[in-house]
């Protein structure tokens, strides 16, 4: 029945609008939804050339092929691209297409505010890549931009840098508003809060998140700017500031950035483990409640990444306690995730795979996040690549592996077509073989003691070293199977079904595939 009424509104309603304005003018949350993932996925293959230049300089010691302020140059770059250019939008993308179908609405809530957060970022980033040609080179002191390096010491191009920041915030701002406007009003008669996919109660606490903290970021690039070009000392011990201040307040947003890019990660494993298990989803109240938790202890551990500046004794403590404290609720969702699998009836088509490579490589991040949190074991990580280490295992096997699943998951409802299934499975077997040569080895060198963001380094560091760098090009010319994979999918191939995959559950899978320009001109009642 649900499958007629969408085929018969998308008759009844004007389809999309010919040739580049559909782009450019579109508010339907589809088309919003594709240029999110297109963009983020040419910055994440930007980002990624920008990781390949460092570990190309980084395969034997000696400087090799870049000069170290370049190398400074590629690190601060590939960090700022890869969080704001290609994780957050990509998350934001699956949103727009998913959010509205999974709650029965027929778009976004507020579809013209939509377009204009989309197109807000090409220009962001238009700007921030600029700063590469521009004299002095682009920003160089760290994805982090720490003052006095970001302020006193920073090329001149950083104000370009700042105000490209401002615009990405103010992107960020609108798409949490419009995703709270969309979850809270929009739902369909019948599906109470408690009723959510929990890719859409993910998504919710991330919109909070994203609408708390932005402001934050707004502010510290602000006293940057202030004291670059208008004479205040905020951060100038000099002038009675303090450089400490910038990293109290940075991490106050940085912490909480950190779950923005993991929570609805965690939506999509629970909206896709279930599926393959072919079980309902265990203990769902339970894992809305721990992500709930997330958010409001992310609050209140940022000083963990400041254990050296010479915090309190009091405060080292009350940070590593609450900082250990996080762990119990994702310790929840982990069990659920296992639980879920657990004498359920598994397949595993890729999807699935980069799920249950997610929960365990996710997890490993984890555990080296518990060692990271022990304050005193801290002095000795800091600032070493084992760190680098920790970070990467939660970001790529985590956010980037959550993400491919969620595209290979839903690929088939986008584009109507079964996407080449050996083709998925050689890109995850690459990608996965790729992260853990690239990242694993990063744990022993940075116990031994390599410092990071450093062009050359001891002898002993080489042959980890190498092997981290031949990982990294599996890692990132694999891609290239994905880039492939997509275009091929939206091209043609076996006709999908308006399921999908074997009874999975949900509103989305009601509709046709590939899904029509407009769903659900008619709300579907929730049972």
């Amino acid at each position: 029945m649900m499958n007629t009424m969408a085929k018969v509104e998308h008759t009844e309603h004007h389809g999309p609008a010919a040739g580049l304005t559909r782009w450019l003018y579109t508010t339907n949350h589809k088309d919003i939804g594709t240029l999110y993932l297109w963009f983020s996925f040419a910055m994440f293959l930007t980002g990624g050339c920008m990781a390949l230049m460092i570990r190309a300089e980084l395969f034997q010691p000696g400087l090799q092929l870049i000069q170290p302020e370049f190398f400074n140059q590629m690190t601060t770059m590939h960090g700022l691209i890869m969080v704001f250019g290609a994780v957050m939008p990509a998350f934001v993308g699956l949103a727009n297409w998913m959010l509205p179908m999974m709650v029965g609405a027929p778009d976004m809530a507020l579809p013209r505010m939509n377009n204009w957060s989309f197109w807000i970022l090409p220009f962001a980033f238009a700007m921030m890549l600029s700063t590469l040609f521009m004299e002095g080179g682009a920003p160089n002191f760290g994805w982090t931009f720490y003052a006095p390096l970001s302020t006193t010491y920073a090329p001149p191009s950083v104000t370009y840098f700042i105000f490209a920041v401002h615009m990405m915030g103010i992107s960020s701002i609108m798409g949490a508003i419009n995703i709270i406007a969309t979850i809270l009003n929009m739902r369909a008669p019948g599906m109470t809060m408690m009723k959510l996919p929990l890719f859409v109660w993910t998504w919710l606490i991330t919109a909070f998140l994203l609408i708390a903290v932005m402001p934050v970021l707004a502010g510290v690039v602000t006293m940057m700017l202030m004291d670059i070009h208008f004479g205040t000392s905020f951060f100038n011990a000099a002038g009675g500031g303090d450089p400490v201040l910038f990293q109290h307040v940075f991490w106050f947003f940085g912490h909480p950035e950190v779950y923005i890019m993991i929570l609805p990660a965690f939506g999509i494993v629970s909206e896709i483990i279930p599926t393959f298990a072919r079980k309902r989803l265990f203990g769902y109240s339970s894992m809305v409640y721990a992500t709930s938790s997330i958010a409001f202890l992310s609050f209140i551990v940022w000083s963990h990444h400041m254990f050296t500046v010479g915090l309190p004794l009091m405060g080292e403590l009350f940070f590593m306690y609450a900082t250990m404290l996080i762990a119990v609720p994702t310790g929840v969702k982990v069990f659920n995730w296992v639980a879920t699998m657990f004498r359920g009836s598994m397949t595993f088509e890729t999807p699935m795979l980069f799920a249950i490579a997610f929960v365990v490589l996710f997890t490993i991040g984890g555990f080296s996040g518990l060692m990271l949190a022990i304050a005193p074991a801290d002095f000795q990580y800091h600032d070493t690549y084992f760190v680098v280490a920790h970070f990467h295992y939660v970001l790529v096997p985590g956010a980037v592996f959550a993400i491919m699943a969620g595209v290979y998951y839903w690929l088939p409802k986008w584009t109507g077509h079964y996407y080449p299934e050996a083709m998925g499975k050689a890109h995850f077997w690459c990608s996965f073989i790729g992260v853990n040569l690239t990242f694993f080895p990063m744990h022993f060198i940075g116990l031994a003691g390599m410092p990071r963001r450093i062009p050359d380094y001891a002898l002993q560091f080489a042959d980890f070293n190498m092997v981290a760098s031949i990982g990294a090009f599996i890692f990132g010319f694999s891609q290239l199977i994905f880039l492939v994979l997509i275009i091929k999918t939206i091209r043609g191939g076996s006709p999908a079904t308006s399921e999908v995959w074997d009874e999975p559950a949900g509103l989305e899978w009601t509709v046709a595939s590939p899904a029509p320009y407009h769903t659900f001109t008619t709300p579907p009642d929730v049972k």
